[in-house]
């Protein structure tokens, strides 16, 4: 999306409608600040606000992410265009969240040996080998539930079976028996298991 024409549009609305920065703000419970930085294309607007200032400004939720006001001819074009570049974006997101996967992962995992390797060879009093240790699990105990979030909800897995691709639930992942980022989960479509790959495309 083009920030730069949105806030342009957004501004011209604005003054369409007769209304200052400060005005539309307070029609919104925002700060002019925030209506500055929409129009200036610095931020775009918050998703919680979006239907009101759509509402404020006489404009539909396609003609603010457009930029401009969409005629019926172009609606179906611009919504075709906004949904290819909103499972562009979700790729993007979704590439990042697994390679923080692994560099959290790595991470946890270099701080728990290296804390180990000095338990176990430095000369030390019990109860100091014993805390190094201890420590030494945390970050593992601390990342493993964060880095099987990310393994859930980032990108799909698909069904060996049908080929179907599907986001399955937390606890399926949790307990899924699997080999790196391959998992042998249950397809909710033709309910038949199999090792299923991660995928980050729908289709």
């Amino acid at each position: 999306m083009d920030q730069i024409k949105i806030g342009r549009f957004i501004a011209a609305c604005r003054k369409k409608e007769g209304l200052t920065q400060a005005q539309l703000a307070e029609k919104l419970c925002i700060t002019d600040r925030a209506v500055s930085k929409w129009e200036t294309g610095k931020t775009l607007p918050d998703s919680s606000i979006m239907l009101q200032l759509c509402d404020t400004l006489k404009i539909t939720v396609n003609d603010l992410l457009s930029g401009e006001v969409v005629t019926m001819e172009n609606r179906d074009k611009e919504m075709e265009q906004k949904m290819l570049e909103m499972i562009k974006q979700k790729e993007l997101a979704d590439k990042w969240l697994l390679t923080l996967e692994v560099i959290v992962g790595v991470l946890a995992v270099v701080i728990m040996l290296a804390l180990m390797i000095i338990a176990s060879f430095a000369p030390m009093e019990d109860w100091l080998r014993i805390t190094l240790i201890v420590i030494g699990m945390l970050p593992i105990a601390i990342s493993c539930p964060f880095l099987l979030r990310i393994e859930q909800v980032a990108g799909y897995y698909e069904c060996q079976k049908c080929g179907h691709r599907s986001i399955p639930t937390y606890k399926a992942v949790n307990f899924a028996p699997h080999m790196g980022r391959t998992r042998y989960m249950c397809c909710p479509k033709c309910n038949q298991k199999s090792w299923q790959k991660k995928v980050l495309t729908k289709e």
